[in-house]
């Protein structure tokens, strides 16, 4: 587990408070627990707090969920710095998730990595000079059979390389719509080229239907006399 520090003091809001309609549907997040486990909302409380505050998570939103859930600091603290989904310093408009784990780099993340150091920043959780942009690695994101692939807000895209991922980000960088999902012709899960096993369409014509006999175990060996060789 990589360490999680907040950001410096000099990106961090004097202050934080949820908007009227955030409030509102908070509140209806708490009434979700009996009495006196409010608390049990913290992780959906931080999440809209974050999404309310371009994508990351202040010192300041901690302190106001806590205040809200009543729970103390320290406590919303350590939620907040142990789940990865929280983002504890500014990020892009886009943020750029790269799988790297074994997978999705046994199938070339290397080269997703490569594209968005030239065309984000050479290094991760940095906000490109536009303001579009910032990238990071991550662990597993799910879709091992279609790898590599990345995430960018809550969408995925698969099925990808380093050429594919500079297109996307050039994309998104002019305004122009991204499909997620697979990036090249693969609808599924299924192997590239398409499947390579159970192909015989008798598996699935019915023909063999009432075909299959199941085999007789096979008799035990007799016990010998007492005495008898070995």
């Amino acid at each position: 587990m990589s360490v999680r520090r907040l950001a410096p003091k000099e990106l961090q809001p004097a202050s934080f408070v949820f908007t009227e309609e955030n409030l509102a549907w908070a509140k209806k997040q708490m009434e979700k627990y009996p009495p006196g486990r409010q608390a049990s909302a913290v992780i959906p409380l931080l999440w809209r707090a974050q999404e309310q505050h371009d994508g990351w998570l202040p010192q300041k939103a901690m302190e106001y969920v806590a205040e809200l859930l009543g729970m103390a600091r320290i406590r919303v603290l350590e939620v907040a710095t142990f789940y990865t989904m929280f983002n504890l310093e500014p990020v892009g408009t886009y943020l750029v998730q790269v799988c790297t784990t074994t997978p999705c780099w046994l199938r070339g993340s290397e080269a997703i990595v490569a594209a968005c150091k030239k065309h984000i920043h050479p290094h991760e959780k940095t906000v490109s000079a536009d303001g579009k942009f910032s990238w990071m690695e991550v662990e597993c994101l799910g879709a091992c059979v279609n790898a590599p692939m990345l995430q960018i807000g809550s969408d995925f895209y698969e099925d990808i390389d380093g050429p594919v991922t500079e297109r996307l980000i050039a994309d998104m960088r002019a305004g122009k719509a991204i499909k997620p999902g697979p990036q090249n012709s693969r609808t599924s899960s299924e192997p590239e080229g398409g499947a390579t096993t159970l192909t015989d369409a008798a598996l699935y014509d019915g023909s063999v239907i009432g075909k299959y006999k199941v085999a007789a175990p096979p008799e035990a060996p007799k016990p010998k006399p007492p005495g008898a060789a070995t």
